[in-house]
């Protein structure tokens, strides 16, 4: 099964961007598609029509790999996590910036959500600015309904840890805790295989009960990790071009130019100059801006040193 090169799969969201994919990916300028979701076998949390990616032959990545699921991911992976990746990718591009807002994770998920998976994610920046992530100092849970009732978006921020990460940094963020992308933002996302948010910040995005994903506002923000994050903790989330040990268990990236892997499903994205993918499979050019599906059918493989890429991966079975 050789490594399949995938189109864009351009998503309109409830915020604003688009332009920096449209020129990472050779597209013309798009306008309010500001995520690309990369070799997606996700839907959108409220259409489940919005998400999917589809293969050059016309079928849903979703269908192909229920279809062949050991040939696109690897027995021990089916045996671990069934007929699925069990993870998602995506180019995002803040064109304003983003809600303050938070994902559960998969024990509030499950209880509430009906969702196998929560959303723990990880950000692989490719330009830089301003971020937000966990709040400095405990905040009460009242004071955080307070925050959400009277949207006192200075006072979130305000509490808020900032950021200013330029191309190279990852930051991985647990589930659960608040952040904000700031405006001019480019990165590439990669996180468990959900589209679930709770929204603190809300007024000029969506509604009241699309912010709680309709849920009870109490139980809504019960998902919220209000503890502070200190300093030492929050740095030890952030690595140059590697994530820490502890997101392992929800996925692995692998950023570099060139050398040697295993068989493993994977999603390939080149960011910077251009080579080539071998695996036993075939041979595949590669250039900045190119998304490929590496499935682990192809085999191991190899690529050039010219090509700067980032490896995704699920987490190991």
């Amino acid at each position: 099964m050789q490594p399949i090169r995938l189109e864009p799969n351009l998503l309109e969201r409830f915020y604003r961007g688009g332009e920096r994919i449209a020129r990472f990916r050779g597209l013309a300028p798009v306008e309010r598609r500001p995520e690309d979701w990369v070799g997606s076998a996700t839907t959108a949390r409220d259409d489940a029509r919005v998400g999917l990616s589809t293969l050059p032959d016309g079928r849903l990545l979703r269908d192909a790999v229920a279809a062949e699921p050991e040939a696109f991911l690897g027995r021990e992976h089916v045996a671990a996590f069934g007929p699925e990746p069990a993870l998602l990718v995506k180019l995002l591009d803040a064109g304003e910036r983003l809600p303050v807002h938070l994902h559960p994770d998969r024990a509030f998920a499950r209880e509430h959500l009906g969702s196998r998976f929560g959303k723990a994610e990880a950000w692989l920046v490719l330009e830089g600015g301003t971020l937000h992530v966990g709040f400095r100092e405990d905040v009460e849970p009242a004071t955080l309904r307070s925050w959400f009732e009277a949207q006192d978006v200075e006072a979130m921020l305000a509490a808020s840890n900032e950021l200013q990460v330029e191309r190279g940094d990852c930051v991985y963020v647990p589930a659960g805790t608040p952040h904000a992308i700031g405006e001019g933002v480019f990165m590439l996302e990669v996180q468990e295989p959900s589209d679930l948010g709770v929204l603190v910040e809300f007024e000029r995005f969506t509604s009241r009960e699309g912010a709680t994903m309709g849920l009870p506002v109490e139980t809504a923000l019960a998902a919220t990790r209000t503890a502070a994050v200190p300093e030492e903790e929050l740095a030890s989330w952030r690595r140059a071009r590697s994530l820490p040990a502890e997101s392992e268990r929800f996925f692995r990236v692998e950023w570099g130019r060139g050398g040697s892997f295993d068989p493993s499903f994977a999603i390939l994205v080149a960011v910077d100059g251009a080579g080539r993918l071998e695996t036993e499979a075939g041979v595949l050019d590669l250039a900045r801006g190119d998304t490929v599906l590496v499935p682990f059918g192809a085999g191991a493989g190899e690529l050039s040193a010219g090509v700067e890429t980032i490896r995704c991966l699920p987490p190991r079975p």
